[in-house]
């Protein structure tokens, strides 16, 4: 975007920010505070704030598409691929089509050729499929080498998926079980703390209990994990973890693995924010 005139000077939009030059073209440190009310520094203003939100929905997006590891229409990334905003967050993402074995980093959406992958050789290949997937972390059965590989590419994601942190349900876990306990009795000196926490981390807040809503498959799972439901100044601990599937509490052993890995990862985000009391504190 080019300069644009405001009052005596011009303005522009430079890395996301309104800059501002004089008569001379000597760019300044900041938008002198008479332009505030000027239309084209206002128009730029209200852009920046437009162009923030669609990124933020863009990555929301697709990183609802991650967990739920959705089926993506080709012609849909085609579509949304020479858009900044949706490039940003697409590129360098794990995708699998449909039927097909390989796995590689997104690096492009043609309409003609179809999805273009860096695959496992390091060679650019095209998919020859209808939809695609992002899959989740925790289906991806050679995480740790596409880890690596993703090292060498020098790859940055901006949804995480091959770091995001991965639980898998142990073996030797009382399948019969309705909770897991591992993330309980982490205290908060207020209630009010651990409701901030969980808001901020992304999480619903519902009838006391932090939730995590999942579409693993084609089933709709919900993780929660008891906060409290008292006065908001009051201390609390973080209970169990627990499963539900249309309103009824799931046994351990009928949780799917993407519900099963994002209610543990939200347990362990919760829980991690507790009050770690010192010797001192102690005394």
């Amino acid at each position: 975007m080019g300069w644009i005139r405001a009052g005596d000077y011009e303005v522009a939009l430079q890395d996301g920010k309104v800059v501002c030059r004089n008569a001379k073209g000597r760019q300044l440190k900041s938008v002198p505070g008479k332009l505030a009310e000027d239309p084209a520094v206002v128009g730029l203003r209200q852009l920046v704030e437009w162009l923030e939100r669609h990124d933020r929905s863009c990555l929301d997006a697709v990183e609802r598409w991650m967990v739920g590891s959705l089926p993506v229409p080709v012609a849909l990334l085609s579509r949304v691929w020479p858009d900044p905003s949706w490039q940003r967050v697409l590129r360098d993402l794990v995708v699998t089509a449909d039927g097909a074995d390989v796995a590689g980093f997104l690096r492009g959406a043609d309409p003609e050729r179809g999805v273009g992958i860096v695959d496992p050789d390091g060679d650019t290949v095209y998919l020859d499929a209808q939809t695609v997937r992002i899959p989740h972390p925790v289906l991806l059965e050679d995480l740790e080498d596409l880890r690596e590989f993703a090292v060498e590419l020098g790859v940055e994601q901006r949804v995480q998926q091959l770091y995001r942190e991965v639980w898998h349900r142990p073996a030797d876990l009382d399948r019969s079980a309705g909770a897991v306990e591992e993330f309980a009795g982490g205290r908060y000196d207020q209630l009010r703390f651990l409701i901030g926490r969980a808001t901020q981390l992304g999480y619903q807040v519902r009838g006391g209990q932090a939730v995590c809503a999942v579409l693993d498959g084609d089933r709709e799972v919900e993780a929660r994990m008891w906060l409290g439901d008292y006065d908001g100044y009051d201390s609390t601990e973080t209970g169990s973890v627990s499963w539900t599937e249309g309103g009824s509490t799931l046994t351990l052993d009928r949780v799917p693995p993407v519900a099963w890995s994002e209610g543990m990862r939200m347990g362990a985000a919760l829980y991690a924010g507790r009050t770690i009391e010192t010797t001192e504190d102690a005394a």
